[in-house]
């Protein structure tokens, strides 16, 4: 081991102390040999101390010159300099794994405020799951080299002018629904069973599913971020407002989604609550939570297919069910008013008696012996556009329409035995995803309409989730012959939560953003 001369205790003893090396040996036996050393060191030091003063300096100096302060990834020194010289090239290489990948993992880093680590960040071009162990370097390498600049910057009211029009050109020309599932650690935005506001079937947490990383995971458009949720940015967009879902159960699971995770930024927790003080959502009705610093409310108005369920008197003196086309349902005065609308429809049109269509489907005073349950949703779609652009005002409501939520059974329906309780991570491949009838109609006819409806088209990034249903786990402190019912009736059309739909609620929040933005750029005339 070769001792410095700086640390040694005596001139007399450096003279006589033997140094040690594999091709030489050698003494200090001068005072002129000392000099230079505390010389050299002292320069050193005052070298090192001009570049911290002056890091501009650093990038005059000539390549050989800077080369000599660069060393290997494991350099100690190098790490230091790094830490001095954030702009310099030891800087940079230690921060990316290659080129292509930077804007990527600085936008992660972002989102994360930590370092990038695998977990945190594993995603890559195309439709699919890239999974926690995808990270290799032969993945790193093939990455495309000529892939759009994804911004590094989750946008917020508060930001610059300039980072708000940045954004607002990636996001008006960015396909949200081309991408894939990442691993994201940060996930999920809640804590599994910290929310009392969860109906006990989608609570899969408190009924005893354990294997949760299903919630670990986040959606990556392919050219573009979906900004992560700030719950308390969403709140102040929601300030003295309304934002009311209208849809089946899938809405209700989405509705009971946005107020937890809302609720999590809330700090005095009884501020909030739900008007009628229920506590279980599953009954016929409607529902308000309201947020009390904000002045909002966030509801939810059942109607499983938006147009009206009918009853008429039969030649028996009982009641037929029949469903009015022509007539949305009861409650629509109701919500016309509110700022932010979220529509829903889709699983009960493929229940039997829709898909058999016999003397069920009802216009006016006529009763159809026969219709087709697409030519049915169509009309039903019909009827509730006109409504939306005969009552809602553009000006101060904003629409959207969720789009189809996929099942996942396996081995039969839900009504039939089907299972999705073996599945634990989402699907890689969308080979067997076939486009439902209802997407094509419910596309066709929004953009048909007068009033801006936004399509949140979740079908296909849904598709690909089939570990997060709650399958078996749908009651909570279940007895054995409850497992052996649930085992044979699993619920794999609805989502846990936190799940998916917290994920929905993004889409949301990045749209109410983008529209914000716009708004304080073009202020209405």
């Amino acid at each position: 081991m070769v001792d410095s001369p700086v640390l040694s205790p005596s001139p007399s003893v450096l003279r006589n102390r033997l140094l040690t090396r594999t091709d030489s040996m050698r003494f200090f036996s001068s005072r002129g040999v000392m000099s230079f050393a505390y010389g050299f060191t002292l320069a050193s030091i005052l070298f090192m101390l001009f570049f911290v003063l002056n890091p501009s300096s650093y990038q005059q100096l000539s390549p050989r010159l800077r080369n000599a302060f660069q060393s290997s990834r494991g350099s100690h020194f190098s790490n230091v300099f790094a830490h001095i010289f954030p702009n310099s090239p030891s800087s940079s290489h230690d921060s990316f794994h290659h080129p292509s990948s930077n804007s990527r993992e600085e936008f992660s880093d972002h989102r994360l405020g930590s370092a990038s680590s695998p977990s945190q960040i594993s995603r890559k071009e195309g439709s699919g799951l890239i999974p926690k162990d995808s990270q290799s370097e032969e993945h790193r390498i093939q990455a495309p080299q000529q892939e759009p600049s994804l911004t590094a910057w989750s946008p917020s009211p508060t930001a610059s002018p300039n980072e708000q029009q940045d954004w607002m050109d990636m996001w008006k020309n960015c396909d949200m629904y081309e991408g894939s599932w990442v691993r994201d650690d940060s996930y999920p935005l809640y804590n599994a069973g910290s929310c009392p506001y969860i109906d006990e079937p989608f609570n899969c947490f408190r009924n005893g599913k354990r294997e949760n990383m299903y919630e670990k995971y986040r959606w990556q458009p392919k050219n573009c971020n979906v900004p992560r949720f700030k719950a308390n940015e969403m709140l102040e967009m929601l300030r003295g407002k309304r934002l009311v879902f209208v849809g089946d159960s899938l809405n209700r699971n989405m509705w009971e989604s946005l107020v937890c995770v809302l609720r999590n930024s809330v700090k005095d927790k009884s501020r909030l609550f739900e008007a009628s003080g229920r506590e279980e959502f599953r009954t016929e009705g409607s529902y308000s939570f309201i947020f009390q610093d904000y002045n909002c409310s966030v509801e939810f108005f059942r109607s499983v297919f938006l147009v009206q369920e009918w009853e008429i008197p039969d030649q028996k003196g009982s009641t037929k069910e029949t469903l009015r086309l022509d007539l949305l349902e009861r409650s629509c005065d109701k919500y016309k008013d509110a700022d932010v609308l979220i529509f829903n429809t889709g699983h009960w049109w493929t229940h039997e008696k829709r898909i058999e269509g016999k003397g069920y489907y009802q216009e006016g005073d006529h009763i159809y012996g026969q219709m087709n349950v697409e030519e049915a949703f169509h009309k039903a779609l019909l009827t509730w556009a006109q409504w939306i652009d005969s009552n809602v005002d553009p000006k101060k409501t904003t629409v959207f329409f969720r789009g189809y939520s996929p099942s996942h059974f396996r081995g039969g329906e839900w009504n039939s035995g089907g299972k999705c309780d073996n599945e634990t991570e989402p699907m890689e491949s969308e080979s067997d995803l076939e486009t439902p009838e209802m997407m094509m109609t419910i596309d066709s006819v929004i953009k048909k309409m007068k009033t801006p409806v936004f399509y949140l088209n979740i079908t296909k990034m849904t598709y690909f989730r089939r570990d997060a249903h709650p399958s078996l786990f749908r009651n909570e402190n279940m007895t054995e012959e409850t497992k052996r019912y649930m085992l044979s009736h699993q619920d794999c059309s609805h989502w846990c939560l936190p799940g998916v739909p917290d994920l929905w609620n993004e889409l949301v929040y990045a749209h109410l953003l983008y529209n914000l933005n716009r708004n304080k750029n073009n202020p209405p005339k």
